[in-house]
């Protein structure tokens, strides 16, 4: 699968709003046939930091992704709302899903 986790910093003024002003993206990335999660969170330390947890099938997948209309769209639609350009990391890895955290194993 390929694996991407990205770091988002919104404009303060906009931070509360961000999982509204994102949706559109998100609910249609979910749609994608070879999304297999596609999940936000917020930094505890940073109120303006938002960190996108993303898989996808396989490489194939991932430049459906990339080519889609509403990745397009985003590209033009979210830059204005953030401070700076996201950070990325992006790999491929040899697994189709989540592990056991082994340990902190629950019982």
């Amino acid at each position: 699968m390929i694996f991407i986790t990205a770091k988002f910093h919104v404009l303060p003024e906009h931070a509360e709003a961000w999982p509204e002003i994102s949706r559109a993206f998100t609910d249609a990335t979910r749609a994608e046939e070879g999304c297999l999660w596609f999940d936000w969170s917020r930094s505890l330390d940073d109120p303006t930091e938002y960190v996108l947890v993303e898989a996808f099938r396989d490489g194939d997948a991932g430049a459906a992704h990339v080519g889609s209309d509403h990745f397009k769209a985003a590209q033009a639609e979210l830059p204005p709302y953030l401070s700076r350009t996201p950070d990325i990391v992006s790999t491929a890895v040899e697994q189709d899903g989540w592990n056991e955290l082994g340990e902190l194993r629950v019982d």
